[in-house]
C-alpha cells in the first residue's frame, strides 16, 4: 500500500484537479467473467506449475484479485518499447519494462523503484495485470491493457533442443517481435470481458490487478479492515486538508464490494496527535532544525504533548512498533509521505504520551531520499559518507533535543537512568501498595493495623461515599478500615476519603454532622498551558462554612516511603490552587468553601520521578 500510494503520488496529473483517488478493491471473481480469465491467461502457458505457477491459481478454485488503482493521475503514457523511450515521457516504460528503475521524478516519493515490483511478490504466481489510460501526443487520451508475470527461470524442452527462458510472461498484443499492450477498443473491450471497470470519457489513471493475493492467512474481510487503517497510519498527511483546500488524495477499501470505512486520522487515537504535531511544525510554534558544523538547514519540527489513556494496539500500528504508549516523531520527506515513525523517550506516565513531525527542507530531498533503504522505511546515515551522514546523524540529535525539553518538566527519567516510564511502573505496581491514608476533619485516624473508634449510626440515614466502599473492597485485608485511596492509573496515589458523620452533642437531642470531604474519582491529569498538573475533583456536601488546605506527599522510586520534606536537590508537589464549578482559579490556602453538592477540583504540580499522593483535609469555621 506505501509503495503504490507513492507511485500514485508521483504519477499526479495537475491538470487534473489537487487531488489524487486511490482506492483498493478485493473481490472473488464470479461466474460471468472467470471463464475469461481462464481462457485469457491460461491458454498456450506452459503446463510446468513450478515453472508457471498461475495455472494452479486460477483452476483450483473461485479466482481472487486485488486491484490498486488511482485516478486523477498521468496513465502510463509514453512509448511502450524501452528501446524508443528516449525522451521524457516515460511512464509505460519505467513501470512496465524497466523495473528497479530509480526515480525520475523531483521530490517524489519512490527512490529504487522496487515500488513496482512489490505488486508482483504479492501476487503468489508472480502476475498482474496493468489497466491504464493516458493522453497521447495528439491530447486525445489511450486506453492500454497488458499482462505480466515475474517468476522463476526455467528450462524447457523444445523440438530443436533444451532452451533457457528468463520466467518473465507477457500478455497482450502478440503480433510483433515484442509483447504490445492491447490499445484503444481492443484493450476496453477485453478489459469488459475481464470484469474490470472502465474508464469515464475524460479520466486518466491506472489499475493494477494483482492475481491470487497473499493476505498473510487473513481472510478478504480482515485484510480489507487492515488496509483501511494502514492506509490511514502511512497516509495520513494526504488526507487532511490544509490551508482551507482539500486533501491532497482520496482513499477508499472494498472488499466483494462491500466499504471499508478509511479511518479519519483526525478523530482517530493517536494519528489526531500527529495530525496536531503536523499543524504545530507548518504553524509558528514550530522549530527550525539546523546543523553546525558544517552549516545546512536540515527542515522543520512539530511536537505535541497530551493526556491521554493508554493504547489498545492493533495489527497496523504493531507494525510499526507502536504498542501501548505514543513516544514518537513523524519522518517525512517533501513528498510528505510517512517514512517511519521515530521512537524516542518514553513519557513520565502512562497517561502521557507525545508526538512530532519533521519534514526535511526541499533542499535535503536527495540526502535523505539516499540514507533510505528500497523499503523506504527507515533513514540510515550509516549508509552514507560524510558530510551527508552528519547531516542525517544531527537531525536526530536535534530532534531527541526537542524531546528532552519538551519533557523536562514532566518527570522524565534522565540519562544513566533505566529509561522506563515511572507512570507506566507505578501503574504496574499499583496492587501491591496499601491504601494512602488521611484525616477528614475531626473524624478519629488511623493506619493499617490500627482500630478505629466509629459508631454504627449514620447521620440522616447516610451510607458512605462510593469511594469508601470500592476502595475497602480493593483491599480486603482492611475492610473493617476507613482506607479510602489506592494507586492510581498513572504515577498517582490517592489520599484523603469520604467519612461517615459521628454524632456530637448539640442540646436538645439534635445532631450536628461533621464537615467530610467527598472525593469524586482518582486524579488525572491534564494541560494547563505548556504543563501537566494532576486534578483532584471533590465535594464538600455537609452544609456550612468549611476550611479545606491541601495534604501532599511523595513516594521515591525504589523506597515506597512517603515523604513530605524533600530531600536535598528534590522537588515537592505543589498545590497550584483551588478551582470551583465556574472555573474560577483561588489561589488561598487553606482556602473557605461554603459546604454544597459543587464539585471543586484541586490543582496540583507534580514532583518529576515521584508518585504524587494528595489529600484533602477539612475542618468547621466556628463562629460565634
Amino acid at each position: 500500500m506505501r509503495e503504490s500510494a507513492q507511485n500514485s503520488w508521483d504519477a499526479r496529473a495537475r491538470e487534473s484537479g489537487p487531488t489524487v483517488d486511490y482506492r483498493i478493491d478485493m473481490w472473488t471473481v464470479g461466474p460471468a467473467h472467470a471463464g475469461a480469465w481462464r481462457e485469457l491467461l491460461i491458454d498456450g502457458a506452459p503446463a510446468d506449475a513450478e515453472a508457471f505457477p498461475l495455472r494452479d491459481s486460477l483452476r483450483r478454485g473461485p479466482i481472487r484479485v486485488l486491484a490498486v488503482s488511482d485516478r486523477g493521475t498521468r496513465g502510463l503514457g509514453g512509448p511502450t518499447r524501452a528501446d524508443d523511450a528516449v525522451g521524457s515521457e516515460r511512464d509505460f516504460v519505467s513501470f512496465i519494462r524497466n523495473i528497479g528503475e530509480p526515480r525520475d521524478t523531483a521530490l517524489g516519493g519512490g527512490t529504487y523503484g522496487f515500488g513496482k515490483g512489490i505488486f508482483y511478490l504479492l501476487s503468489k504466481p508472480g502476475t498482474v495485470l496493468i489497466h491504464s489510460r493516458c493522453r497521447t501526443a495528439r491530447g486525445g487520451f489511450e486506453t492500454r491493457l497488458i499482462g505480466c508475470t515475474l517468476w522463476k527461470s526455467y528450462t524447457a524442452a523444445e523440438p530443436s533442443g533444451k532452451r533457457r527462458y528468463t520466467g518473465r510472461h507477457w500478455w497482450g498484443d502478440t503480433s510483433g517481435d515484442v509483447v504490445e499492450p492491447l490499445v484503444g477498443a481492443e484493450a476496453e473491450a477485453t478489459a469488459q470481458r475481464l470484469g474490470l471497470k472502465a474508464f469515464g470519457p475524460e479520466e486518466a489513471g491506472t489499475t493494477v490487478v494483482v492475481v491470487d493475493p497473499n493476505l498473510d492467512d487473513l481472510d478478504p474481510t480482515e485484510a480489507a479492515d487492515y488496509l483501511a487503517e494502514t492506509i490511514t497510519w502511512h497516509l495520513w498527511p494526504k488526507m487532511i486538508s490544509t490551508a482551507g483546500g482539500p486533501p491532497a488524495m482520496n482513499f477508499t477499501v472494498t472488499c466483494d464490494g462491500v466499504h471499508h470505512s478509511v479511518p479519519d486520522p483526525r478523530e482517530t487515537r493517536p494519528l489526531n496527535m500527529f495530525v496536531a504535531a503536523y499543524e504545530t511544525m507548518t504553524g509558528p510554534d514550530g522549530s527550525d532544525l539546523h546543523c553546525l558544523r558544517p552549516k545546512r538547514y536540515l527542515g522543520r519540527l512539530g511536537l505535541v504533548k497530551r493526556i491521554m489513556p493508554p493504547l489498545e494496539p492493533t495489527r497496523a500500528s504493531r507494525m510499526l512498533d507502536i504498542e501501548d504508549l505514543v513516544h514518537h516523531v513523524c519522518l517525512m520527506r517533501p513528498a510528505e509521505l510517512v517514512v517511519t515513525y521515530h521512537p524516542g523517550p518514553k513519557p513520565p506516565s502512562v497517561n502521557q504520551g507525545y508526538a512530532g513531525v519533521f519534514r526535511a527542507d526541499e533542499n535535503m530531498d536527495d540526502i535523505y531520499a539516499l540514507a533510505e533503504p528500497p523499503t523506504h522505511d527507515a533513514w540510515n546515515p550509516q549508509s552514507l559518507d560524510r558530510p551527508e551522514s552528519t547531516f542525517v546523524h544531527t537531525t536526530f540529535t536535534r530532534i531527541a533535543e526537542a524531546q528532552t525539553r519538551l519533557l523536562s518538566l514532566a518527570g522524565v527519567a534522565r540519562s544513566g537512568s533505566a529509561g522506563v516510564a515511572l507512570g507506566a511502573a507505578s501503574s504496574l505496581f499499583s496492587g501491591l501498595v496499601g491504601g494512602a491514608w488521611g484525616i477528614g476533619g475531626a473524624t478519629a485516624y488511623t493506619k493499617p493495623g490500627g482500630t478505629a473508634s466509629r459508631t454504627s449510626r449514620q447521620d440522616g440515614g447516610e451510607q458512605s461515599s462510593s469511594a469508601l466502599d470500592r476502595h475497602a473492597a480493593a483491599s480486603p485485608r482492611s475492610r473493617s478500615l476507613p482506607q479510602v485511596g489506592t494507586a492510581g492509573p498513572a504515577d498517582i496515589e490517592v489520599g484523603g476519603g469520604s467519612f461517615a458523620a459521628s454524632p456530637d452533642s448539640g442540646g436538645a437531642g439534635t445532631t450536628r454532622r461533621r464537615p467530610r470531604v467527598q472525593y469524586l474519582g482518582d486524579p488525572y491529569y491534564e494541560e494547563r498551558g505548556e504543563a501537566s498538573v494532576l486534578v483532584q475533583d471533590f465535594r464538600l456536601p455537609v452544609p456550612g462554612q468549611q476550611r479545606v488546605h491541601i495534604d501532599l506527599a511523595v513516594t521515591l522510586p525504589g523506597t515506597g516511603g512517603r515523604e513530605t520534606d524533600p530531600p536535598l536537590g528534590a522537588g515537592m508537589p505543589v498545590l497550584l490552587g483551588w478551582e470551583d464549578c465556574d472555573g474560577r482559579l483561588h489561589t488561598a490556602e487553606p482556602l473557605v468553601i461554603d459546604g454544597s453538592e459543587s464539585v471543586w477540583r484541586a490543582l496540583v504540580r507534580p514532583a518529576p520521578d515521584t508518585m504524587t499522593e494528595i489529600g484533602i483535609k477539612v475542618e468547621a469555621v466556628k463562629t460565634g
